[in-house]
C-alpha cells in the first residue's frame, strides 16, 4: 500500500534508495532535462558575473587605507544615496551567496559572499575581506580562475 508515493514500509528501504525513488516517481524525463538545464544555466551565469566583477577590481583595492567615495564630484546627498544602494546590493549579494552556498543549489556561493563583502562599506570591511581571502577554499577557488 502506497500514499503519495511512499510506501507504508519505507522505515525498511535504505535512505537513498528511498529518495532515488520519489525522485523518479514525481519528475517526467522532459521536467528533469529542464531542471539540469537551469541548474547548469544558472550556475555559469552566476560564476561569470562573479568573475566580471572580481577582475574589474583595481590591483590596489585592498591596499589601500580607505575605500574610494561612490560616486565622486556629487553632491554629499548623492553620494551618501550611493553608499546606502551598494550597501543595500551588498547585503542582496551575500544572501543570495549564502542561498548558493546551500548543497544543491547551483553557484559560487562562497565567491558571491565575498563579492558582496566587497559591496558593503564598514569599519574594519578591508581586514574581514583580506581575512576571507586568505582562506583556503576561498584561495583556490580563485586560483582556479
Amino acid at each position: 500500500m502506497t500514499t503519495l508515493g511512499l510506501s507504508l514500509d519505507w522505515h525498511r528501504e535504505p535512505p537513498g534508495l528511498r529518495l532515488k525513488r520519489v525522485l523518479l516517481e514525481s519528475f517526467s524525463p522532459k521536467e528533469a532535462l529542464l531542471g539540469a538545464v537551469a541548474f547548469l544555466l544558472s550556475a555559469a551565469v552566476s560564476g561569470l558575473i562573479t568573475l566580471w566583477v572580481v577582475l574589474r577590481l583595481p590591483e590596489d583595492f585592498l591596499v589601500q587605507d580607505r575605500p574610494p567615495l561612490p560616486l565622486p564630484g556629487y553632491a554629499p546627498w548623492v553620494r551618501w544615496l550611493g553608499q546606502l544602494g551598494l550597501n543595500g546590493l551588498g547585503l542582496v549579494v551575500i544572501a543570495l551567496g549564502v542561498l548558493m552556498a546551500l548543497p544543491g543549489v547551483p553557484g559560487q556561493g562562497l565567491l558571491t559572499i565575498l563579492l558582496g563583502m566587497l559591496l558593503l562599506r564598514f569599519p574594519g570591511q578591508r581586514r574581514v575581506v583580506r581575512w576571507l581571502l586568505c582562506r583556503r577554499p576561498i584561495a583556490h577557488a580563485i586560483a582556479r580562475w
